[in-house]
């Protein structure tokens, strides 16, 4: 059965497959200090077009949790979105391993962080008493599926480093807000100003990992004892670093992203016709947000599980993937006609 409900459903691609058969030929020095590590590294300064160091973690809220406890201590505080993953969805991961404190800033209708969100929380600079501000982060694509531009990425960034600040970018779903602006990774990261970001594998097709890329040297100085401690640096390191590999050679994530997006596109249309349905949110990766007929709920996730994502007005959130097709999207266009009743 396919599904609406997360990327995260899907399975893997065949290209990551064949990279993992071809890392499992040979014995290979552990802990990265392999070939195929030192390789990827090298791809991804290629690809980011500055000297970065990168980092192999297991999952995505260990990259948060590593790329935010390379920036801070435990007297600071986080700023956030108010419906971000740090802040809702990785239990209190962050928190405990951390040790911040994470203020929720008010995010605008299409899920972003404005500077001027962020401006109002730099207060108390040097109060014992108040958690210091040392981060910021922000999602890339939102939680609602919305891409930050090139832009509102470098204004966020400016802010910050003018109030000694670092940018951090949960970056789960990045490849999707690169091919969906139609730019090169770097734009929307090191370009603009982005100091640490988490890098997403798995909703993109791997079979496991994340990475955490840094950009600013000064938080690469310590980094390497902080992924020992928090116990994400893999022995077999070189099964995560061939995928992304795989993934970055003659931008696999692109094509495979595109494809994704480009299902969005398609269903947003289908949801279209019908007056019952409202499309919520700007369709920009790989996610349509849109309110249903609270009664069609059982029936269409029967068919194409989904998830409800704010009950109260029965916004569901449809997540596509690198394999959904286009036969995915009128089987559940043709189960919304027979609740419809009629098209728009």
């Amino acid at each position: 059965m396919k599904s609406f409900a997360s990327d995260n459903y899907a399975g893997v691609l065949p290209e990551m497959m064949e990279a993992l058969q071809r890392a499992n030929i040979e014995h290979a020095r552990s802990y990265g200090a392999d070939e195929i590590s030192a390789r990827t590294t090298r791809l991804f300064r290629e690809v980011f077009e500055t000297d970065c160091d990168v980092f192999f973690v297991f999952n995505g809220t260990g990259a948060n949790v590593l790329s935010i406890s390379a920036a801070t201590q435990s007297f600071n505080s986080v700023l956030c979105a108010d419906i971000s993953h740090i802040y809702n969805d990785e239990s209190a991961a962050p928190e405990t391993f951390t040790g911040c404190r994470f203020f929720p800033l008010p995010s605008d209708e299409t899920g972003k962080l404005t500077p001027d969100a962020i401006q109002q929380r730099l207060i108390r600079k040097g109060d014992m008493h108040y958690a210091q501000t040392k981060l910021v982060s922000i999602t890339q694509a939102t939680e609602y599926g919305t891409v930050y531009t090139p832009g509102e990425i470098r204004a966020i960034a400016e802010l910050a480093h003018e109030n000694d600040l670092y940018l951090h970018m949960d970056g789960s779903r990045f490849f999707n807000a690169a091919a969906g602006s139609g730019l090169a990774l770097k734009d929307i990261s090191s370009a603009a100003g982005v100091d640490i970001l988490s890098l997403g594998g798995t909703k993109a097709g791997m079979m496991f990992g994340e990475a955490v890329v840094v950009f600013n040297k000064e938080l690469a100085r310590q980094i390497a004892y902080k992924h020992k401690q928090s116990m994400q640096l893999a022995s077999k390191t070189r099964f995560i670093a061939a995928q992304f590999e795989a993934m970055l050679k003659d931008e696999l994530w692109r094509t495979k992203a595109s494809h994704a997006n480009a299902m969005a596109q398609l269903l947003q249309k289908t949801l279209s016709q019908y007056m019952q349905v409202t499309i919520t949110k700007p369709v920009q990766a790989n996610g349509v947000f849109a309110t249903l007929p609270r009664e069609w709920n059982k029936s269409l996730q029967e068919l194409l599980p989904f998830y409800i994502w704010k009950e109260a007005t029965n916004e569901a959130r449809l997540m596509c993937s690198f394999d959904t097709t286009a036969d995915d999207i009128n089987a559940f266009g043709k189960a919304i006609e027979k609740l419809a009743g009629k098209k728009a």
